[in-house]
């Protein structure tokens, strides 16, 4: 099955007579993604990033809701996953500033396909989960 033909048609290539489940190293790198931007606040801390590098109080009041413990847990699996770098400035108080690495700037289209969708979508469907 060809992944990519399928799904920009999205049509279904099976006739219900072949074996469909997806190659396994594309799942492998599918499951990857979706480890590293899964998460509550992921995309959301991702999104806010996209604009610049941004000091951990001003990044925890831009995204709603979240707390402290919170965004230092995903900030960290986000520097782990290699999407978001962690500068440290040697002044009194201690700056630190969040920004997104190169790789995390790569998903730029995505998340304005995203946007797209959703206003195609209409607000009306779309639940907010504004706190």
């Amino acid at each position: 099955m060809d992944f990519e033909t399928s799904m920009e048609n999205l049509t279904s290539v099976c006739d219900g007579h072949c074996d469909c489940s997806p190659d396994p190293a594309l799942l492998a790198n599918f499951k990857r993604a979706i480890h590293a931007l899964g998460g509550k606040w992921k995309l959301e801390i991702l999104f806010a990033l996209m604009n610049g590098a941004i000091r951990f109080g001003a990044l925890r009041r831009s995204i709603s809701g979240i707390t402290q413990h919170m965004l230092t847990t995903q900030l960290r699996e986000l520097e782990l996953d290699g999407l978001v770098s962690r500068n440290a400035f040697a002044e009194k108080p201690l700056r630190v500033e969040y920004e997104l690495t190169d790789a995390a700037y790569g998903l730029l289209p995505a998340f304005k396909e995203i946007l797209s969708w959703s206003r195609l979508y209409g607000e009306a469907r779309l639940p907010s989960h504004e706190t």
